[in-house]
């Protein structure tokens, strides 16, 4: 067995999900959606058996017990983030973890992917949208999904999670919310249609699955949560005032968002609607609040205005063993060229990367990673960083938008 100091290698082989872990993953994914349900509906899916792709919509923890259910009696293999792995690097092998870095084209994962599917004949799980739900609502999915699913010519399964987000929203993960937790899984791509369709016309099926919204949701079946943090920490993706538009400005405790600026006020009821304390209320879904913003940011980057940069501590992710240690504090710019870190680490060295805007469809955000701040992903095919603001008041969010929006400008700019 590989030694725990060394560096991950992503070119070690992927291995069939080992028998002996099946009860332990069962007894833990019970565990896991007690109290939450996990009710699994299946569509389409009569005579469904292994190999197949599963893809998922992302928002919490509980979706990987609930992932369980849904492929239950059969165990699968795991698309898991590489900083998954770190002080359980052999157990997430055993069961059938391969480790990716996110927002890389990495060629060796799909080698792992289609080496699960079409030798091994297992169930490849994977979140294509590579995190969590930040507002309940869809984020923009891996383009290449169509041709991974030509190349295994295997059926393509979605399961739409319901819940997962409120139960636990990833800028306020605790207390949990007591929310039920529910699931269909569905036939989506079957082996026949996944040969004869071309690769666009199953990325095209795949994408369209992937449009939810957990407020609406939440508002339109009745879910009431009463928990008097349901709002707490909100302001963390609802960063912009909708009222003065001035970003930055807004706080948020419990049940209550407010702008510190022009003191305009909301309040979240217990199915999760937004209402004003006086005057107008712009949004009553968090999700369309949310929405506002990305345009916003999507406006500011076509004027040709947008620029960040910050002082930033920098944690290089060493080793399974290791995990993330600090190595400096070095200066950050996002633009349109990119992003780009550099300057002195605490050894005296000097530090350079650079990740250009065609390379990064999206960035991943932790609003506090490890109990140890909020943090932007940055990864290379080698190397992961968590990459920590230390000036800027919570501009997470904000460059999560922004990410996307120059990768698109960019494409846009291209086509022209």
């Amino acid at each position: 067995m590989r030694k725990a100091q060394q560096k991950f290698d992503t070119a070690l082989l992927v291995r069939k999900p080992a028998a002996w872990t099946k009860p332990i993953i069962r007894i833990g994914s019970a565990f896991l959606t007690m109290g939450h349900g996990g009710k699994v509906e299946k569509i389409g899916c009569e005579g469904l058996k292994p190999p197949y792709i599963l893809l998922s919509t992302h928002a919490s923890m509980i979706d990987f017990a609930v992932a369980m259910k849904a492929v239950k009696p059969h165990l699968a293999n795991w698309v898991i983030s590489i900083e998954e792995f770190v002080g359980r690097e052999w157990l997430l092998r055993q069961v059938g973890g391969i480790y990716k870095r996110k927002f890389t084209s990495d060629v060796m994962v799909v080698k792992h992917i289609l080496t699960a599917l079409t030798k091994h004949k297992d169930i490849v799980i994977i979140y294509p949208e590579a995190r969590f739900s930040l507002a309940g609502i869809n984020e923009a999915v891996d383009g290449a999904l169509g041709k991974l699913a030509k190349a295994a010519k295997c059926p393509v399964v979605f399961l739409q999670m319901r819940g997962n987000f409120l139960m636990s929203p990833q800028w306020n993960k605790h207390p949990y919310r007591k929310v039920p937790v529910s699931a269909v899984m569905e036939q989506i791509v079957t082996k026949d249609e996944a040969e004869n369709l071309s690769a666009e016309e199953i990325q095209q099926r795949i994408e369209k699955k992937f449009d939810y919204d957990e407020y609406k949701w939440q508002r339109d079946n009745g879910i009431v949560i009463d928990s008097e943090y349901r709002a707490h920490n909100i302001h963390k993706i609802l960063y912009q005032c909708p009222r003065c538009k001035k970003e930055f400005t807004t706080r948020s405790e419990k049940t209550k968002i407010w702008c510190v600026d022009c003191g305009a006020t909301y309040e979240m009821d217990n199915l999760g609607r937004l209402k004003a304390t006086e005057g107008e209320t712009e949004f009553e879904l968090v999700s369309d609040w949310y929405r506002f913003e990305r345009s916003e940011v999507e406006k500011e980057v076509k004027s040709g205005k947008y620029h960040f940069e910050d002082t930033v501590r920098v944690e290089h992710l060493k080793s399974s063993a290791q995990g993330c240690v600090p190595i400096g504090e070095v200066k950050l710019t996002h633009g349109y060229d990119g992003f780009t870190m550099q300057g002195k680490l605490y050894d005296g060295s000097d530090f350079y990367l650079h990740r250009d805007t065609e390379t990064m469809r999206s960035c991943h955000i932790e609003y506090d990673y490890k109990k140890r701040g909020g943090a932007l992903e940055l990864c290379t095919l080698k190397d992961t960083y968590f990459v920590f603001p230390l000036n800027k008041f919570n501009p997470l969010t904000k460059l999560h938008f922004a990410t996307e929006a120059i990768y698109d400008y960019a494409l846009n700019k291209e086509k022209k």
